[in-house]
């Protein structure tokens, strides 16, 4: 519990670290119980989904849902997506790359990025049965960040230790924290309608991609490279779900 209480600290700003002091090591294995935050952070975008929806539009529902996820998280995973386009639009090389994701101010790559992942991801939430909507909110949310906490895996920290923005090294999960990450992740897909399940194979086909895309440029990840990589595999799993909610009628 203590890991899932870290990754709560670590992935919103909601007080957690009032209920229980949390040993710094914990906060080393927080990628391995994401999918966990997910659960709270997507739950709360379908509560606050449907709630809004049974008053107003459907598209002030999506705004709302999506700008609590912003207020829950500080904008965490959108600071990576940001930073993640100015070094990959911007750098020229590994450590061009790495030293203009550090920068904390943000470029025209980042700003066009986030306009574009906003207008993506509204219009097609807007595509989507808002009947479905608060279920595809919660299950896209951690199944995703399931599926990217497999970069532990896959590749190394790109950076020195003490190079880290927030001062922490993710440790590689073992057998048993991949058990806990995989319930996390699946276990929501319960509420996930059937003719969706097809959907699940693009969210990981783009994390392939994209952790071959950092092996290549990088040799390795970062914690705003994880960020992105959820945001956009997310994105992709609404998009094969809007073209899915059209095929299938």
């Amino acid at each position: 519990m203590n890991q899932i209480l870290a990754a709560f600290i670590f992935f919103t700003r909601l007080p957690f670290w009032r209920i229980k002091s949390v040993p710094d090591e914990c906060f080393k294995h927080v990628v391995s119980y994401w999918s966990y935050s997910g659960w709270l952070t997507g739950g709360i975008m379908a509560i606050s989904f449907w709630a809004v929806s049974q008053i107003l539009p459907v598209s002030i529902a999506i705004i709302t849902a999506l700008t609590i996820r912003l207020l829950i998280t500080g904008a965490l995973h959108e600071d990576g997506l940001a930073d993640f386009f100015d070094g990959f639009g911007g750098g020229r090389d590994r450590e061009s790359t790495l030293r203009i994701m550090k920068d904390s101010h943000i470029g025209t790559y980042g700003v066009l990025g986030l306009i574009i992942y906003y207008l993506l991801g509204y219009n097609l939430l807007s595509s989507i049965n808002p009947i479905h909507t608060p279920y595809i909110l919660l299950c896209c949310d951690s199944f995703c960040k399931f599926v990217c906490s497999h970069i532990l895996w896959l590749l190394p920290y790109a950076r020195k230790e003490e190079e880290s923005k927030a001062k922490v090294i993710y440790s590689r999960q073992n057998y048993k924290e991949e058990t806990a990450s995989a319930i996390g992740g699946l276990l929501p897909l319960i509420v996930l309608p059937h003719k969706f399940f097809a959907t699940l194979i693009v969210p990981i086909l783009v994390f392939v991609y994209l952790q071959q895309l950092l092996r290549k440029r990088l040799g390795g990840y970062t914690g705003d490279c994880c960020g992105a990589i959820f945001l956009i595999c997310e994105l992709a799993m609404w998009f094969s779900i809007a073209v899915a909610s059209i095929v299938i009628m």
